[in-house]
């Protein structure tokens, strides 16, 4: 994955995640190990190619933040960051960006004290807000370094699947109000089967009750055909043909 990678994100994830708090050193020496790649194959065995996915999901979503921000974007919001580097690594490279991060209050405040640790961004601002509680248009109007009238960047990796109906469409009116023409969000999500249920691939049934018994089910899906229409429905106009890896799809939209 060394060629798809951007470059530096391995070494800053692991390094934020032990200068937080949120694992130790050990945890990291056997993410690296010969016994963590077996775990890493049977993950694999019952979602096929989804491991992969994760550092192809990774690339994508900076890609489409670097192509925004290459044609005028002077923010950037990563929504549900979580231990997430892009805005730590890409702060330096772009000063006059404000770079943004929502996450859950418990999540959001390792987060912040890894990153004093790992070296302050002056443009970086982690949020510690719950937007299952507080909506995301609310918080961002009551943040004075938020520009609503400017061209945005948005990033909802990994998060949709786990959000109910409605909390999806939220996202995507929420983020079109808060922002200006020239705005762009990239997203990951998963398709959907004949019988609606999120596709986690062929253990669909097993994988689905594995995330429930986990406190973290999938509980959206949208299949790729009807994507557009579903985008055009909330002020978003698709803006690249889906990309699949894994049981995920990478989807972009423009306002």
């Amino acid at each position: 994955m060394e060629d798809v990678l951007p470059p530096g994100i391995v070494e800053a994830t692991a390094t934020l995640l032990v200068a937080s708090g949120a694992v130790g050193r050990g945890a990291i020496r056997f993410s690296r190990s010969r016994a963590a790649v077996g775990l890493y194959r049977a993950f694999d065995w019952m979602m096929p190619g989804q491991f992969e996915a994760f550092g192809y999901r990774k690339a994508f979503c900076e890609r489409q933040v670097r192509k925004n921000l290459a044609s005028g974007a002077r923010q950037v919001l990563v929504l549900g960051a979580g231990y997430d580097t892009l805005g730590w690594r890409l702060a330096p490279e772009f000063p006059g960006v404000q770079f943004f991060e929502i996450d859950h209050p418990a999540t959001a405040r390792l987060k912040i004290k890894g990153i004093e640790a790992m070296g302050r961004r002056d443009n970086l601002h982690v949020i510690a807000r719950d937007l299952g509680v507080h909506p995301l248009a609310d918080v961002l109007r009551e943040d004075a370094r938020w520009d609503p009238t400017a061209p945005s960047a948005f990033v909802a990796e990994g998060l949709l699947m786990y959000l109910p109906a409605e909390a999806v469409r939220a996202v995507f009116e929420q983020c079109a109000e808060v922002s200006g023409v020239g705005s762009l969000i990239a997203f990951s999500y998963v398709g959907t089967r004949a019988d609606g249920r999120p596709d986690a691939g062929p253990l669909t049934g097993p994988v689905l009750r594995l995330l429930e018994a986990a406190g973290e089910p999938w509980l959206w899906g949208i299949r790729p055909g009807e994507l557009a229409t579903f985008l055009e429905e909330h002020h978003w106009t698709a803006a690249a043909d889906p990309v699949r890896h894994g049981v995920e799809f990478f989807g972009v939209a423009v306002r």
